[in-house]
């Protein structure tokens, strides 16, 4: 049996943040095995799998990340839509798009410490040059502080 549902989450500052409880409570009525594909349709963000009971793997998660791909590299030729446009698609490949994770029981069978992760990397989408087109606008760029941006922030899709 196949089955197909679109989720939403809701917008989140950029960050790792931990969204088990959020896609559970939308996964109602699994089978009692099975395989789940979740994919997050964002070009700034990833989803992973990682250690849920320390908030602190987290925040080190988000710094070695940084390091490894930093804002405002001279050699970013992708540079229109703010400095950290680039590193967040890159950061969004590196981390990955997709999780692959087992149903037992009619729950995620994950590990005793394993959460999933909603990674987002992008500050803001309007601090670019380009203007925000109106698709854009709609699919949750990441959060902004700025009181004059133009970005109604949206919602992930799982």
């Amino acid at each position: 049996m196949v089955l197909q549902k679109e989720i939403t989450l809701a917008p989140r500052k950029r960050g790792i943040h931990l969204v088990t409880g959020d896609i559970q409570k939308e996964l109602t009525g699994l089978p009692s095995k099975g395989i789940i594909n979740l994919l997050i349709k964002h070009t700034s963000a990833a989803l992973a799998l990682n250690e849920n009971a320390d908030p602190d793997v987290r925040s080190d998660l988000a710094s070695i990340f940084d390091r490894m791909v930093p804002e405002n590299a001279p050699y970013y030729l992708h540079t229109m839509e703010g400095s950290d446009d680039m590193p967040a698609h890159a950061k969004s490949v590196l981390v990955g798009t997709s999780l692959t994770i087992p149903v037992t029981g009619g729950r995620l069978n994950l590990g005793m410490w394993q959460g999933i992760y909603l990674c987002e990397y992008a500050i803001c989408f309007c601090r670019g040059k380009k203007a925000v087109d109106e698709r854009s606008r709609s699919h949750g760029m990441g959060e902004c502080d700025d009181k004059k941006c133009p970005v109604d922030i949206g919602r992930y899709y799982v």
